[in-house]
């Protein structure tokens, strides 16, 4: 059961990642909130998890402007 609540607020903070935000700012902020939610439910570094999300989030933003905003 544990694993499967895991899994399922990491797919939950995964999709925070689609709602990119207006600005890059936003989506930075976005991307370390859902990347360090990550980490703390896999036990992972937080600040490691909130770098990842953010830079993550920025990219795909970038990369795929129609799915964002």
């Amino acid at each position: 059961m544990r694993k499967l609540t895991a899994t399922l607020l990491c797919t939950g903070a995964l999709a925070a990642l689609v709602a990119c935000g207006e600005t890059t700012s936003e989506q930075a902020l976005i991307g370390a909130g859902a990347g360090a939610a990550t980490a703390a439910v896999l036990s992972g570094s937080l600040l490691t998890g909130a770098l990842v999300g953010g830079a993550g989030n920025v990219i795909y933003c970038k990369e795929n402007p129609g799915k964002c905003n």
